[in-house]
């Protein structure tokens, strides 16, 4: 987990314009580069260097001496890098993962090299022997990546947008940043003046295909057919794997367990994985909660019966909502349900990197979209419909549950590990019949839970817990996170306020007090810069006026049983 940042084509001072870069030093906190590309004054790399891979070698941009014209730039892990290496010969000149897209990219350009990662990754390419530049970003967005241009072909792209937002240029008094669209690569010409023009704008992959590296990785056969046996039996595999590749790092492991059935699967797997492997540290688990919640309690339970060195996190309300500035702030979001659950989750982040050496951090992300385990999904009208709807979360995680997960953790300096949104799990699970796939017996996530069902991975009562909404889990059901908000904003924005919420924020109008509070901080923070966010999160097939699982009539029959 890195911070990158880059300009080509700037009008304005690099020494000046490179203060931008500093926004986002929180993502590497080990190393900071600032370099010029050669030839072009105007251009210029800016990296804030998180050591996770070859703590000598791994400092960007990258350049190998084969490829003098090559520069690289990239945040994230390509897991298959040594395969890759094995496979095609490549002789590397450094320990680190990223050298194999220079090599890829030179023996079968652009589309192949995107194709062939399996990992997570965002990085800016050039090429200075063919005066080309590429932007490409993986395929879930599980790193983030934002660029602004200008119609004179000034380019600037950054891990987060707070990076880009202060930056000047004379034809643009006010820069337009957006986000980078995951699954994507960008082709642009590199003109003699340092600007740039694009070429094209490709989508090299849909999560439900399968990746083309999977050719190439040494992940056992799976069994044909959509037996149910056969397919638990590829999923443990699949799973398993996801895991076993994730393990690549020289700095300590930990794990988030918040007791839910997605972190538990995680923590028992890793922690297995870890033993088999010799690694000679205890693994660490953490659990945030106020006192008496659903959450700690399950994760206690949990972290006794796999045997990890588990931290419990106390917070309170005013806690909470103290963070709630800074936590808008790191995330770039005013999105309702992705504030709330993030609090949670930035504040056990600060609590690992100011107590622990934890630096990897695995989590569940990703395995509500995947495997259909929203409580609204048990309103599904038919298996299709909750099929489209599983597959249009997952393309938009990277404005959600992805990016409240990136943020959070980043701001602290810590790097997130996201199993399930493995290409291979993923795609295979994508890959099974939509009725396979369902809620059912009133369980959402049946297929996942009979999966691990006789592994011993997990206690019965964990591996069928019903689900809790996050930022429900943490407090208690008699007061709630959801309940401690509205409380709060009821005192924060008044009657008068919401009459003139429209004409004060036209776009993405706030439909609650809670909502309305968000946007402010928002607005002082990031003024102008709404779209960023093209709607809320919300549940479907209900009439939902809130996104919180809290609202739903399933979820208040489990909660009260």
């Amino acid at each position: 987990m890195c911070g990158i940042w880059a300009l080509f084509g700037s009008d304005d001072c690099l020494s000046v314009q490179c203060l931008s870069a500093m926004k986002i030093a929180h993502r590497g906190p080990d190393a900071f580069r600032f370099e010029n590309v050669n030839g072009y004054t105007n251009c210029c790399f800016g990296f804030h260097r998180l050591a996770v891979v070859d703590p000598l070698f791994g400092m960007q941009p990258l350049r190998v001496r084969k490829y003098p014209y090559l520069w690289l730039c990239y945040n994230g892990e390509i897991y298959n890098h040594k395969a890759l290496q094995e496979r095609f010969e490549f002789e590397y000149q450094t320990n680190v993962d990223g050298e194999v897209i220079l090599h890829l990219y030179d023996k079968g350009g652009i589309e192949q090299t995107i194709s062939m990662l399996d990992g997570v990754f965002a990085f800016i390419l050039l090429d200075t022997a063919n005066k080309k530049v590429f932007l490409g970003r993986d395929t879930y967005g599980v790193r983030p990546l934002f660029k602004a241009m200008t119609e004179d072909g000034f380019l600037a792209v950054c891990s987060e947008a707070k990076g880009l937002i202060s930056l000047k240029h004379s034809s643009a008094p006010f820069l337009k940043v957006e986000p980078f669209l995951p699954g994507h690569y960008e082709v642009l010409d590199l003109k003699p003046n340092g600007k740039v023009a694009s070429v094209e704008m490709v989508k090299y992959h849909h999560c439900t295909d399968e990746p083309l590296h999977a050719l190439y990785d040494s992940v056992e056969k799976l069994f044909p057919g959509f037996e149910l046996e056969t397919v638990k039996s590829n999923l443990r595999i699949l799973f398993d794997n996801a895991i076993r590749k994730r393990l690549m790092t020289d700095r300590r492991i930990g794990c988030l367990l918040s007791g839910g059935l997605d972190s538990s699967l995680v923590a028992a797997s890793l922690l297995k994985q870890l033993k088999e492997a010799q690694v000679q540290y205890p693994l660490q688990t953490f659990a945030i909660g106020m006192e008496d919640s659903p959450d700690l309690l399950a994760a206690r339970k949990v972290a006794n019966y796999i045997g990890s060195e588990h931290h419990e996190v106390l917070f309170n309300s005013e806690e909470g909502i103290q963070a709630l500035d800074e936590v808008i702030f790191s995330l770039e979001t005013y999105d309702i349900t992705t504030v709330r659950a993030s609090v949670g989750m930035y504040l056990i982040s600060k609590y690992i990197r100011k107590n622990t050496d934890s630096v990897v951090i695995f989590s569940g992300e990703g395995s509500d979209e995947l495997t259909q385990g929203y409580i609204y999904f048990h309103k599904a009208p038919s298996p299709e419909k909750a099929e489209e709807e599983s597959e249009r979360l997952l393309k938009e995680l990277y404005l959600f549950d992805v990016l409240r997960a990136d943020r959070t953790t980043a701001a602290h300096g810590l790097e997130l590990r996201v199993p399930f949104l493995d290409h291979r799990f993923s795609s295979y699970y994508l890959s099974l019949p939509p009725e396979m796939r369902i809620p059912k017996n009133g369980i959402e996530k049946h297929l996942l839970r009979e999966t691990f069902e006789d592994s011993n991975l997990l206690p019965k009562e964990i591996l069928w817990r019903p689900k809790e909404a996050f930022s429900d889990g943490i407090t208690s059901v008699k007061n709630s996170w959801f309940k401690i908000l509205q409380d709060y904003v009821e005192h924060q924005v008044d009657d008068a306020m919401m009459a003139t919420a429209a004409q004060r924020f036209p776009f993405n109008t706030p439909q609650t007090k809670e909502g309305y509070y968000y946007r402010q901080i928002f607005e002082r923070h990031y003024p102008g810069r709404a779209d960023w966010l093209t709607h809320y999160w919300m549940p479907k097939w209900i009439n939902a006026t809130d996104p919180s699982a809290r609202t739903l009539s399933h979820y208040k029959s489990v909660a009260e049983a």
